[in-house]
């Protein structure tokens, strides 16, 4: 008799020991979701800032191929398509932007805080993660666009553009 009472009680602490508490996973759950909570945000600007410097890398190759069509035909390209990018996505999967200022076509030209246009051969953007713009890049739906300006000396995020 006594040996089967210890043997149920040995029996009921191995089934304690072997399993988790409601609390428990309440307390890993929460904790998890503490972690998430603070590594989230940090991840997605990580990425988001990751897929800006692919977008201005590849601004910098098509600007380079629009500048040599330039130098072989003395004038920028009137599309893209005149040098094969017809159609080329920037990483967030939308059209880049190209205006060619050499034709007068002045009006459609990203603009300074003065309201002074920023290149004065071609404008090639993308529009960024927030897909929208406006001429000015003080405009707030223009600061996360990656842009070309001073005729390709500088190639970045709007907001970082020092005129």
């Amino acid at each position: 008799m006594l040996n089967s009472s210890l043997s149920r009680v040995a029996s009921r602490s191995a089934r304690r020991v072997a399993g988790f508490t409601l609390i428990e996973a309440m307390l890993v759950l929460g904790l998890l979701g503490l972690l998430l909570a603070m590594g989230l945000p940090m991840w997605k600007s990580h990425r988001d800032r990751a897929l800006q410097r692919q977008a201005a890398q590849e601004i910098s190759a098509m600007s380079a191929v629009i500048t040599q069509y330039r130098l072989d035909n003395q004038g920028a390209p009137a599309s893209l398509a005149d040098v094969g990018m017809a159609g080329r996505l920037d990483p967030w999967k939308r059209a880049y932007v190209y205006y060619n200022l050499e034709t007068g076509k002045t009006s459609q030209a990203r603009k300074n805080r003065s309201l002074t246009p920023i290149n004065s051969d071609f404008d090639l953007y993308s529009l960024g993660p927030d897909g929208d713009s406006q001429r000015p890049l003080t405009a707030t739906v223009s600061q996360d666009d990656v842009i070309r300006a001073n005729n390709g000396r500088f190639i970045g995020i709007a907001a970082d553009f020092a005129d």
